[in-house]
Formats: C-alpha cells, sequence, structure tokens
C-alpha cells in the first residue's frame, strides 16, 4: 500500500436477512392485478389444477366398472366440487388464494374400496359403478367430519400452535419434493411431448424475461398458458400426422390428443347435484380407514396451506386461521361426498407451486380460477376439450410447480440456526426418514400388489399403510415429534428453532397484518373473532 496510511479495514460479508414476508412478489393477497389480467391468470390456475381432476377419475372410473360417460360426469362433478371449495376457503376458510381439488392422498383407500368382495357380485358394470361409487360417498361423508370437528372446535389449533419454523421445514418442502413420483415419470411416459412443454416452460418462464426486455411481465407471468398451447398443437400434429397408428395402447393413452374420449361422452350442459349416484351406503371399516386418509390430507394440507402463505406474501398464519381453514376444508370432502367426485378434497399443491411462478399471490385470481371450474363443469363440451391434454404435458409442469412448493419449505430455514447440530439432527433425520419409510413402503406395495401390513382386515391395512406412504406425513410428525421433545425450554434452544420470529403471530391479534390478510368477508369478524 502506498502513502503508508491507515490500511483499508476489509467489508465483512454480510448474511441475508430473513423477511417474515416474502418479497418481491407482483402481487400480493389483497392486491388484484388489472381485470384482464387477472382473468388470464385465472384461466391458468383452472389449466393446472386440471391435471389432477382429469388424472384420478380417469384411473377410478375404469376399474369401477364405468366408461366412458360416467367418466366424463365425474370429472365435470369434480371440477364443480372444486369450484365451490375454492371459493368457500378462499372466503371464509384461510382467506388464503388456495386451490381445492383433488387429492392422490385419498386413492389408496378408494381403490380399497373397489376391490371390495361385496360388489363383485353384479353384473351390469355401470349398476356396479354406481354401488361403488355410493359407497365411497358414504365414507368420505363420515370422514370428513374429522377434519370439520378438528378445525373448527380450535383443536387443530392447539396442535399447530407448536410447529416452529423448524418443523415446518420438514413438512412443506416434502408436501413438495414429496411428489417427486408425479414428475418426470409422468413426462417419460410420452418423451417427445414431455420433454419439450419441460424445456419450453423453463425457458419461456426463467430466460425469456431477461432476453426480452419488455418491462412488462408477460414470459414469466403467462408461461403456462404460452407453453402448454404451443406444445398442444405440436401434439396433436403428432397425432394427426399418424405418428402413433399402430403404437401400444399405453402410448396412444400417454400421447394422443383424442384419446381420453371426454369430448364424445360429455354432455352438452349439465349441472352436477348431491346424490346423483343415488343414496350413499355406509361400512365402518372403510369409514375409519377413509378418516386416517383425510388426516393424512390434513398433515399435508398443513404444509400447502403454509406455502401458499408465503408465496401470497402473506405475514405466517396464526393457528387459528390455520385451524379455520382445516375446518373448511373438512366441508370440502363432506360436499366432496355429498356430490359423488371418487375422491376427498385437499390442498391443491401444484396451484401454490403457480403462485410462485406467476409472483401473482392475489386471492382475486383464485377466486376467478374458481369461477373457470364451475363454469366449465356445467357446459360440458367445452371443459372436455381442455381435460383432453395430453398428461406428460400437465406432468411437464409438474416439475416446476412441486419444485417451488419444496423450495418453499427450505425457505424457513433463514429463521433456524443452522450451526447447531441439534437443528441438523432434526432436520436431516426427518427429510431422510421422510423419503426412506414411503419409498419402502411403495415399492413393497408395487412389488407384491398389497402393503406390509396385510391382514384379513382391508380398512385396518389401510389405516397403517396409507400414513407411512406419504412423504409429507412422516417428516412432518416426525420433525414436530423431535421438535417438541427434545430439551425445548432452554432459551437458546428456542432461539435456534427460530420460534422467537413467530411470536406476535401466535395470535391473531399479535400482529395488524394478520387483520389485513385473513379477516373475514362482511364483517363477519364481529361474529366469528379469530383468537
Amino acid at each position: 500500500m502506498a502513502g503508508g496510511g491507515a490500511p483499508a479495514k476489509a467489508v465483512e460479508p454480510q448474511p441475508h436477512p430473513p423477511k417474515e414476508q416474502l418479497p418481491n412478489i407482483s402481487y400480493c393477497i389483497t392486491s388484484p392485478p388489472p381485470w384482464p389480467e387477472a382473468i388470464l391468470l385465472g384461466f391458468q390456475h383452472y389449466l393446472v389444477m386440471l391435471g389432477t381432476t382429469v388424472i384420478i377419475p380417469s384411473s377410478l372410473v375404469p376399474q369401477m366398472g364405468g366408461g366412458n360417460e360416467e367418466k366424463a360426469k365425474v370429472i365435470q362433478t369434480l371440477l364443480f366440487v372444486a369450484g365451490l371449495n375454492t371459493l368457500l376457503q378462499s372466503l371464509f376458510g384461510s382467506r388464503l388464494p388456495a386451490v381445492i381439488g383433488g387429492s392422490y392422498t385419498f386413492v389408496p383407500t378408494t381403490i380399497s374400496i373397489i376391490l371390495a368382495g361385496r360388489f363383485s357380485d353384479t353384473s351390469d358394470p355401470v349398476e356396479r359403478f354406481k354401488r361403488i361409487m355410493r359407497a365411497i360417498q358414504g365414507s368420505l361423508i363420515v370422514a370428513s367430519t374429522l377434519q370439520i370437528v378438528l378445525g373448527f372446535s380450535g383443536l387443530w389449533r392447539n396442535v399447530t400452535r407448536f410447529l416452529s419454523p423448524l418443523s415446518v421445514v420438514p413438512l412443506v418442502s416434502l408436501v413438495g419434493f414429496g411428489l417427486y413420483e408425479f414428475g418426470f415419470p409422468g413426462v417419460a411416459k410420452c418423451v417427445e411431448i414431455g420433454l419439450p412443454q419441460l424445456i419450453l416452460v423453463v425457458f419461456v418462464s426463467q430466460y425469456m424475461p431477461h432476453v426480452v426486455k419488455s418491462g412488462k411481465h408477460v414470459f414469466d407471468r403467462f408461461a403456462v398458458i404460452f407453453t402448454v398451447v404451443i406444445v398442444w398443437i405440436y401434439a396433436h400434429l403428432l397425432t394427426v400426422g399418424g405418428a402413433y397408428n399402430g403404437k401400444a395402447q399405453k402410448t396412444q393413452i400417454s400421447c394422443r390428443t383424442d384419446r381420453a374420449g371426454l369430448i364424445d361422452a360429455a354432455p352438452w350442459i349439465r349441472v352436477p347435484y348431491p346424490f346423483q349416484w343415488g343414496a350413499p351406503s355406509f361400512d365402518a371399516g372403510e369409514a375409519f380407514a377413509m378418516m386416517m386418509a383425510s388426516f393424512v390430507a390434513l398433515v399435508e394440507s398443513t404444509g400447502a396451506f403454509i406455502a401458499v402463505s408465503r408465496y401470497a406474501s402473506a405475514t405466517p398464519m396464526p393457528p387459528s386461521i390455520l385451524s379455520r381453514g382445516v375446518g373448511w376444508q373438512g366441508v370440502a370432502i363432506l360436499v366432496s361426498g355429498l356430490f359423488g367426485t371418487v375422491n376427498g378434497s385437499s390442498v391443491s399443491v401444484e396451484n401454490a407451486g403457480l403462485l410462485a411462478l406467476t409472483r401473482v399471490g392475489s386471492r382475486r385470481v383464485v377466486q376467478i380460477s374458481a369461477g373457470f371450474m364451475i363454469f366449465f363443469s356445467i357446459l360440458g363440451k367445452f371443459g372436455a376439450v381442455f381435460a383432453s391434454i395430453p398428461a406428460p404435458i400437465i406432468a411437464a409442469l409438474y416439475c416446476l410447480f412441486f419444485a417451488y412448493v419444496g423450495a418453499g419449505g427450505l425457505s424457513f430455514l433463514q429463521f433456524c440456526n443452522l450451526n447447531s447440530f441439534r437443528t441438523k439432527f432434526i432436520l436431516g433425520f426427518s427429510v431422510f426418514m421422510g423419503l426412506s419409510v414411503p419409498q419402502y413402503f411403495n415399492e413393497y406395495t408395487a412389488i407384491n400388489g398389497y402393503g406390509p401390513v396385510h391382514t384379513g382386515a382391508r380398512w385396518f391395512n389401510d389405516i397403517v399403510n396409507v400414513p407411512l406412504s406419504s412423504e409429507a406425513f412422516v417428516a412432518g410428525c416426525l420433525a414436530y415429534f423431535l421438535d417438541n421433545t427434545l430439551h425445548r425450554k432452554d432459551s437458546a434452544i428456542r432461539k435456534d428453532r427460530g420460534k422467537h420470529w413467530w411470536d406476535k403471530f401466535r395470535t391473531f391479534k399479535g400482529d395488524s397484518r394478520s387483520e389485513e390478510f385473513y379477516s373475514l368477508p362482511f364483517n363477519l369478524n364481529k361474529y366469528f373473532p379469530s383468537v
């Protein structure tokens, strides 16, 4: 150094400051985008939730004995109910921009109802379909009471009060990452469609905004609409050009754009109504098994709600609001049971990821998408056109959305002390077991055709096998247990867990922003105060 002056003090690198609300979101919960943009964004949410809505009935209805016509009706009903429940949830439930749609969690239990011996004596397939449907409805109606009671009585509030940023990380990140089997394996079912969609959606949403600097958020915000349309047209050209003629049946189902048989089977106009398949039938064992599935869905949805609140740039959810959301989700399962959708309801993980991709967490957008769901479920033929998008296209989108939700879970690490060995143990052990235990259960089931717990009582098998096959459930419960039992009284450890960041959100009144984001509409807070 020349001049012999005092040596310049080296600038210490500063850590990134933790943020209670996610920055860089274009529109948060309470700020709606302009109407034309909001309608397009709402349509995008509708497109994304269609995946699960079509895949679940398409795999279950044929096993029940239903044909294309029944399948189309079930998809319409599921769409209608999803629209209804999304509106209820965003108005009176958690008030978050969360889409309430079908859930894979209920599928194993539903399949074991389908395989129950008492339906095998019915020779007419459509009659058999209706009998199984009524049994599923009965067990869903009973199972919905679990979430309704836990949510509205405030019991779930008392459970979630003990969540800390540390125990939330494994739960939320595996709500996203745990769905890995629906990502690339789905894309690979038809690589020539799935892979271009995956590459395009990443390119358009991540690279294009930097290449074309228009100042308007066109590419990142509407990447889904752009890319799906392009790849859908390309897939249609392949279909029409005869690329799949004479190929295996499996390839035809995954790749063709005209394979679903939905457009011909769907009625022009049909309004789904409760008990459309007849009066529900009840079976105690199946109801208990469905209750367990409902509890697993409840834990997964808790994680999904937390991810949604993060990507909507809201403050952390007060436990009472989470509990209220769960109560309304119980109502959603009840509605699913009354209408007969073959499936329970839970928070749609892919739509939570879409919030992150578009950076629009507006409540109005999701309410508009609920409008689209109801509209297209009544106008059957139009809805069926969108429902015939090939599954690999949707799976490619999942690769992005589930990843975003998983990363949303990891982002809570900013509140924890990562240099503490207690943190490392809880984090590592719960995530590892959350991946490892379900891997064993799923692999065992795939090889043997039944789960590791295999007794004469089908319902008992489900009660054990279903929760242990869910990544988010295993990791979330383990992290919650360890975090609340490993010497947590110490004040230094309280800081390591990040608990002090959430102190002011333990009650509804603790932070003034909770009122802005989560208070009920129409002055209902006067009659239903949150605590």
